[in-house]
């Protein structure tokens, strides 16, 4: 597990009105780390933000982790399936 996942989990979880329903996965495609944040369907709409601001901020942060630990990584919001 990177320092990235743990970022996205500890922000992700103070975001949310269900915190215990947030799952980070991390995985290897190609080189580039793949961090997966999953959430609770209703608290979707939070972790996107308006406009996409909040989850442009989240990318960021992905970017700027991974590039201080360097290495390459990239985060995906999804919903539980």
């Amino acid at each position: 597990m990177s320092q990235a996942r743990d970022v996205v989990e500890v922000i992700a979880r103070a975001l949310v009105d269900v915190p215990d329903a947030v799952q980070v996965t991390e995985a290897d495609h190609r080189g580039v780390a793949v961090i997966e944040l999953f959430v609770d369907p209703g608290d979707l709409g939070r972790v996107i933000g308006r406009q996409g601001r909040t989850v442009s901020a989240l990318r960021t942060l992905v970017d700027v982790t991974a590039e201080f630990h360097d290495f390459d990584a990239m985060l995906e919001v999804r919903e539980p399936a």
